[in-house]
């Protein structure tokens, strides 16, 4: 590895840290006691959790809903934007939730962007159209079940002056 490369590197994984340790004090999810457990060096992959507390409890006393998907709502984006740099747009679109089951105790989801995904995503807003990569992440309890599946639409479209410079290349 050059040391340019190590020191883009060191850079990418210092802001990883940021990421996680700012969203994990960001005050709507402190309250909810949702937790940022790991963001990747590459922003290729995120797990968050969160416990059942008095501040996320519904009335009958599992995950609140608005909780459970709050949890997850920000990642898929993140992780794009940062995967696929400066020159692209990237907004949440759309979302659906469904609830599985009830969730109580700690609840877990884990955030994946595949290198198929970045070259689709390249691939079909090379010309400057607009992508809707719809994602899922589950969210599974402690023992592994599926409490609710949340998908989401994203908005992708690469930016008119990287466009111009992919032209001219």
């Amino acid at each position: 590895m050059s040391e340019v490369s190590a020191a883009r590197a060191k850079v990418q994984a210092r802001k990883a840290k940021l990421l996680r340790w700012g969203l994990s004090l960001y005050p709507p999810y402190l309250g909810a006691g949702v937790r940022v457990k790991h963001i990747s060096a590459d922003f290729r992959q995120a797990t968050v959790s969160m416990g059942l507390n008095r501040l996320n409890r519904n009335y009958v006393g599992t995950h609140f809903g608005g909780s459970l998907y709050s949890m997850v709502d920000p990642f898929f984006m993140l992780l794009l934007l940062e995967s696929l740099g400066s020159d692209y747009f990237v907004w949440d679109k759309a979302a659906h939730i469904d609830f599985v089951s009830p969730g109580k105790g700690r609840v877990h989801a884990h955030f994946a962007i595949s290198d198929a995904l970045l070259a689709e995503i390249a691939e079909r807003t090379a010309g400057g159209d607009k992508y809707l990569p719809e994602l899922c992440v589950d969210v599974l309890n402690d023992d592994g079940e599926l409490v609710a599946r949340v998908h989401k639409t994203l908005y992708v479209r690469r930016k008119p002056k990287a466009r111009t410079a992919q032209e001219s290349a």
